[in-house]
C-alpha cells in the first residue's frame, strides 16, 4: 500500500462507509493520463478501488437470490419425494384393503376354510404385463447389461451419500453423513467465490477484500437466524424442521465468524499500511466510532460461538440460552449502527427472531396444564397430563399443543414453579405419547432423563425426590418436529425401529401410529378405514439396564404385539454389552424382498451403525429408506 497517495486514504474510507449498490462512480477526467494526485477523483487508480467497492456492493446483492434458487430446487425435490410417498402409502393401504375384502369374502362363503386371495392391480401394471407377453422371449444382452450397470452405479452412489464416516480421532468429533459434508462444502465454497471474484491480488485491494468480507458477513445474517427459529417456512418448503436445520445453521454460525475475523484483520491491515502513516494512532484508530461499533459487534459474535460449542453448551445449557438471546440483540444493534448497508439485513434478521419468539413462542404455540411429576427410577421422571383438544380457529393460525400434536413431535418445556430462573429457560423433549385423535382426549407424557448432578433436569428431579407425586403447573411450546419418517413407514411394506435408551420416547409414538387397528385413508375420493394387517413392523429397543423396560407399561408394550409388533429387546447393556445392531438389521432387511422404511433414534454410536448398514444395504441392490430422529448430529 506504500505506493497509495496519503490524501486517498479519507475519501476511499468515507466513500465506502456511505456507498451502496445505487451509487454511482466518480466520473473520469476529460484530459488522458492520472490528472492531479491531490484529487482523488481524477485519478484513475482511486476510481478503479471506488469501482471495486461498488462492484462488491452489487455483487453481494446477487448472493441471497442464489439461495433463493437453491432453496427452490430442495422444495421442488422434497415436494416431488411427498408425492412419492403419498402414492407408495396409498398402494399400501389398497393392498390392505383388497386382502381384507378377500378374506372377508373367503370367511363368509368358503367352507373349505381356503384362502381367496384378490389383488387389484393398476392399468399401468397391466400394460407392462401386456408388453412383457407381446415382446420377444430373447432380449438385445447389451441393453440389459447396460441398465444392470447403469442401476449398479446408482445404488453406490447414494449409498456414498447415505454412509457417515467414524469421528475425528483426536477431537473426537462426530461427522455427519456424507450427502450432509457434500452440502456443506457447496455451500463453503459458493461463499468463497463471493470473497475472492473480481478482486485483483494487489496489496491496495486489501480494504476492499475486507470491505467484501464484511458484506458476506451482513449477507448471510438472514439466513443463520431463519435456520435457528423455530417457526419458519423452510420446514414447508422442504420437510425439514429446525432440528434437522439444526446442523447447518451451527456451520452458517461459523462461516459468519471467519468472514468477521478476515473483516477485522483486513481493516487493521489497512489502519497499518495506510491509516498509520497519516499519523492516525491504534488507540484514536479502535475507538473511532464505526471501529468501535463494529469490533463490538464482532466480540459479541465470537463469543456466541464460544458459548455454543457441544463442550460448553452440554455443561452450560441454562448459561448458553441466557447468552444466545442476549448477545444476538447486542450483535444486531451494534451491526446496524456500524455501517448503512447492513441496515437492511439486520432488519430482517431481527424481524424473523422477534415474530419466532415472541409472536410463535410466547403467544400461539404457548399453553399451559397442569402436570403429575412421578419418580420412574434413580435417573428418570416421568411428566404426564391430560386436557380435551380442540381445532384451531382458523387454518392459517399456527397449532399448539392445546390442539394436540403428531408422532415424533417435540415441545420445549417450561416448569415456573421450580424456580425464578427456571421460568425463563424452555428445554426440549420428545413427546412420549400417542398422538391424540383431533377433536379428542389428549394424553401427554414426556420421560425425563436426569442429565448431570446440576441443571434443570436435577433442579427437578430433586425437587420432586421430596414430593413423591408433585402437581405442577407447565407450559409448553409447541408441538414441533416432521412427519417424514412417518412418512417413510408408512410408505413402506417392512417398517424396522431402532431405539436406544431413552430413544423410545420416539419410537412408542411411531408404532402406535403405524399399528393401531383403524386408520382413515383417503382412497378414490372416498375415506376408508383400513385394518392394516399387510405390513410388517419390528421394534429393536436397546437398553442400559434391566429396569428400563419399566418406561413403557407391560400392557401398552403388549397392546403393539397383539397389532402385531415383533418386538427384539436384547439383554441390558450393562449385563451383556452391546448387541450387534448392525447385524440384526440386516438380517430384518434381507429376509424381506420389498421396500423396507428404518428409523433411529439413540446414541450417536447406535445412528452411525444403522445408518451404515442401511447404507451397505442400498449399495447392494435394496430398497430402504432411512431416517434418523435426533436434535442435531
Amino acid at each position: 500500500m506504500d505506493d497509495l497517495p496519503l490524501a486517498w486514504a479519507r475519501d476511499l474510507l468515507n466513500f465506502s462507509l456511505r456507498a451502496t449498490a445505487s451509487t454511482t462512480s466518480p466520473s473520469a477526467p476529460k484530459s488522458p493520463g492520472l490528472g492531479d494526485p491531490t484529487d482523488p477523483g481524477k485519478d484513475p487508480r482511486f476510481r478503479k478501488l471506488v469501482g471495486a467497492v461498488l462492484f462488491s456492493r452489487r455483487f453481494l446483492l446477487t448472493y441471497n437470490v442464489v439461495l433463493l434458487a437453491i432453496l427452490l430446487i430442495f422444495t421442488l425435490w422434497h415436494w416431488g419425494e411427498k408425492y412419492v410417498l403419498k402414492q407408495e402409502r396409498r398402494r399400501v393401504a389398497l393392498e390392505a384393503l383388497t386382502v381384507n375384502d378377500a378374506n372377508t369374502f373367503d370367511d363368509g362363503c368358503s367352507s373349505s376354510g381356503s384362502t381367496l386371495a384378490y389383488i387389484k392391480t393398476s392399468p399401468d401394471e397391466d400394460k407392462r404385463r401386456e408388453a412383457s407377453e407381446s415382446s420377444p422371449l430373447l432380449r438385445s444382452s447389451a441393453s440389459k447389461t447396460k441398465r444392470v450397470r447403469s442401476r449398479k452405479i446408482l445404488n453406490l452412489l447414494k449409498s456414498w451419500m447415505q454412509y457417515q464416516p467414524a469421528p475425528i480421532p483426536v477431537f473426537n468429533k462426530s461427522l455427519p453423513p456424507n450427502s450432509v459434508s457434500l452440502f456443506v462444502l457447496a455451500f463453503l465454497g459458493l461463499n468463497i467465490f463471493y470473497n475472492i471474484y473480481h478482486i485483483p491480488y494487489e496489496a491496495q485491494y486489501i480494504f476492499v477484500f475486507a470491505d467484501r468480507c464484511g458484506g458476506l458477513f451482513v449477507a448471510n445474517l438472514p439466513l443463520l437466524y431463519l435456520l435457528s427459529a423455530k417457526n419458519q417456512p423452510i420446514k414447508f418448503m422442504t420437510g425439514h424442521s429446525y432440528e434437522a436445520l439444526n446442523i447447518f445453521h451451527r456451520r452458517v454460525g461459523e462461516l459468519l465468524c471467519f468472514e468477521a475475523l478476515l473483516h477485522f484483520l483486513g481493516m487493521d491491515l489497512v489502519w497499518y499500511g495506510l491509516l498509520r502513516r497519516l499519523g492516525l494512532s491504534l488507540s484514536d484508530f479502535l475507538l473511532n466510532r464505526v471501529i468501535l461499533l463494529g469490533l463490538g459487534a464482532f466480540v459479541a459474535y465470537e463469543v456466541l460461538y464460544l458459548t455454543s460449542l457441544g463442550s460448553f453448551r452440554q455443561r452450560f445449557y441454562e448459561i448458553f440460552l441466557a447468552t444466545h438471546i442476549f448477545l444476538q440483540i447486542a450483535g444486531l444493534a451494534l451491526l446496524y449502527f456500524h455501517h448503512r448497508i447492513s441496515r437492511p439485513y439486520v432488519l430482517i434478521s431481527l424481524a424473523i427472531f422477534l415474530f419466532d419468539r415472541l409472536i410463535f413462542r410466547l403467544w400461539l404455540k404457548s399453553s399451559s396444564h397442569t402436570a403429575t411429576l412421578t419418580v420412574l427410577d434413580s435417573d428418570t421422571l416421568l411428566l404426564s397430563a391430560n386436557w380435551d383438544t380442540h381445532h384451531p380457529a382458523t387454518l392459517l393460525k399456527p397449532t399448539s399443543m392445546a390442539h394436540g400434536w403428531q408422532p415424533n413431535n417435540h415441545i420445549f418445556l417450561t416448569v415456573p414453579s421450580l424456580s425464578h430462573k427456571h421460568a425463563l429457560q424452555a428445554h426440549p423433549f420428545t413427546v412420549f405419547s400417542a398422538a391424540p385423535s383431533p377433536g379428542h382426549h389428549a394424553w401427554f407424557s414426556l420421560l425425563i432423563r436426569i442429565q448431570r448432578n446440576n441443571g434443570f433436569t436435577r433442579a427437578l428431579f430433586n425437587h420432586v425426590s421430596n414430593n413423591p407425586t408433585t402437581l405442577a403447573r407447565i407450559r409448553l411450546d409447541g408441538p414441533y418436529g416432521s412427519s417424514h419418517a412417518l412418512d417413510v413407514l408408512s410408505a413402506s411394506d417392512n417398517a424396522v425401529v431402532v431405539a436406544g435408551g431413552s430413544g423410545i420416547a420416539v419410537a412408542y409414538p411411531l408404532l402406535f401410529a403405524l399399528l393401531q387397528p383403524h386408520r382413515t385413508y383417503h382412497l378414490e375420493g372416498e375415506d376408508t378405514t383400513a385394518r392394516l394387517r399387510r405390513r410388517k413392523v419390528k421394534l429393536l429397543w436397546i437398553t442400559h439396564s434391566p429396569c428400563h423396560k419399566g418406561w413403557v407399561p407391560e400392557d401398552k408394550m403388549q397392546e403393539l404385539i397383539d397389532w402385531g409388533l415383533q418386538v427384539l429387546i436384547p439383554r441390558a447393556t450393562s449385563e451383556a454389552g452391546r448387541p450387534d445392531v448392525g447385524k440384526i438389521v440386516r438380517g430384518w432387511v434381507e429376509g424381506e424382498s420389498e421396500r423396507t422404511g428404518v428409523e433411529v433414534s439413540g446414541p450417536d454410536g447406535l445412528v452411525r451403525d444403522v445408518r451404515n448398514t442401511c447404507a451397505g444395504l442400498v449399495g447392494e441392490g435394496y430398497d430402504v429408506k432411512m431416517q434418523v430422529e435426533k436434535f442435531g448430529w
